[in-house]
């Protein structure tokens, strides 16, 4: 993968980027060794329980090597043109993440979901802690401009076709941001970015509303990924006083009404079955979401575009049925959609427990 990041560099051996921030960007090419399919869960990062790391049970970096803006441009060249498609995908990951924490995370995305879009790893500072979230969030506000600068760096490629941003938790403020900054300088977002996935955005509802409307009705297909049972999400709710957009019910009012109007595919991740137990991580773990996410990505398709949308795909694969939701064809914009239990075909509801055993899983979102 290619990397960008607003992230200072690292003093301590073994790192190469810190949680500090730099005015300037920089650049790495890293090449990450997945363990084979037969010792590893779909969704799973197998960390290194030692340095090195066993390429057959553990996720290795091969190769992270920092380089300079010119010799970026030149490892991306190759990565695009070998892409049949000549999709380059953008990963913007969420709050309390190190460096690595990025880094395997969107190596385990790729490889999970099928993708053969050209990878680009926009990393921002985050400090990894559960105790910074004040700080990451400057953070995120501090590196939309980089962000900017570099969605279109990728459109202005000619030998790119289109381009997928997919963003997480607090990734997707300094997503939203770039995007607005871009329809306000240029008049437009850049057309061949065509699709941008909100996985769990940690973004309070109206702030995001004004965010979209902001960029005008020339925009990429937005889908949203949001669940009520996303406990950090309610954490974070609780700690802004208003809602946040991964953690609304698409089913109610006035939620409902506002994404149709404003052309928001929904997928909704309530009760989905899950390795994160408090549900912020689903859209990776979930070995059918993560699946067929790649599809959409590899495809460069709103989920309603296709003549069976992506959402009734992910329906069928996890209930193993013949029944959809409603035929997608045609329709501008999804209805929200349930996924149901596989083994059951029964929808979860179940709340889980109390905010507090939250902690544990926003250490490592």
């Amino acid at each position: 993968m290619v990397v960008a990041t607003t992230r200072e560099r690292a003093n301590l051996r073994g790192e190469m980027f810190s949680g500090f921030r730099s005015r300037t960007p920089s650049f790495a090419d890293i090449i990450v060794s997945i363990p084979p399919d037969r010792s590893r869960q779909i969704g799973e990062v197998q960390w290194p329980q030692q340095v090195p790391g066993n390429p057959a049970t553990d996720f290795v970096a091969l190769r992270s090597e920092e380089v300079g803006k010119d010799e970026a441009i030149a490892t991306f060249s190759r990565l695009i043109k070998k892409s049949p498609t000549r999709q380059a995908v953008v990963f913007v990951h969420g709050f309390n993440n190190r460096f690595e924490d990025a880094v395997f995370r969107f190596a385990q995305i790729v490889h999970d979901s099928g993708t053969d879009a050209a990878p680009v790893l926009f990393t921002w500072p985050s400090k990894g802690s559960i105790l910074a979230y004040g700080y990451d969030r400057e953070s995120a506000g501090f590196s939309r401009n980089s962000l900017e600068k570099l969605l279109r760096w990728l459109a202005n490629d000619p030998n790119v076709s289109t381009i997928a941003v997919l963003a997480h938790s607090m990734g997707n403020w300094v997503t939203l941001e770039a995007l607005r900054q871009m329809a306000i300088r240029d008049g437009r977002i850049a057309p061949k970015i065509k699709t941008v996935l909100l996985a769990s955005p940690d973004v309070d509802v109206d702030v995001a509303s004004e965010q979209i409307t902001s960029m005008g009705p020339q925009r990429p297909n937005f889908v949203l990924f949001t669940s009520t049972n996303d406990e950090a999400l309610a954490v974070s709710r609780n700690l802004w006083g208003a809602p946040r957009l991964g953690g609304i019910d698409p089913t109610q009012e006035p939620y409902k009404s506002e994404l149709l109007r404003e052309r928001i595919e929904v997928v909704n991740l309530a009760g989905v079955a899950s390795p994160d137990k408090f549900g912020h991580g689903t859209y990776a773990e979930n070995p059918k979401v993560v699946e067929l996410i790649g599809r959409s990505i590899s495809g460069g398709q709103a989920l309603g575009d296709a003549r069976v949308g992506l959402g009734e795909r992910l329906t069928l694969a996890v209930t193993g049925a013949a029944a959809t939701v409603g035929h997608a064809a045609g329709l501008a914009v999804s209805a929200p959609l349930a996924i149901v239990d596989q083994e059951t075909g029964k929808h979860y509801n179940e709340h889980l427990e109390a905010l507090g055993r939250t902690a544990g899983h926003i250490a490592r979102p």
